[in-house]
């Protein structure tokens, strides 16, 4: 079964560019392989779970909110 493969444009260190050129190089291979088998790699590792954090002015409106309405917060829970 063929492979459908699309163009993407990206951009990447130039060290790591010029890493990724000899490892093709020294393997024979496309750059294009190396890439997709980094990538394939990466998305079958088990991401570890990441805190949801709020952006910074969300907590300041909220941090200003409780500064100006002492206690709502918690009134409004009960």
């Amino acid at each position: 079964m063929a492979v459908t493969r699309e163009k993407f444009a990206t951009q990447i260190d130039a060290e790591l560019l010029k890493a990724v050129r000899e490892r093709a190089d020294i393997e024979g291979r496309k750059i294009q392989s190396i890439v997709e088998d980094a990538l394939r790699r990466h998305l079958a590792e088990p991401q570890p779970a990441t805190p949801l954090r709020a952006r910074p002015h969300v907590m300041r409106a909220f941090q200003e909110s409780t500064e100006r309405f002492p206690g709502l917060y918690d009134r409004l829970s009960k």
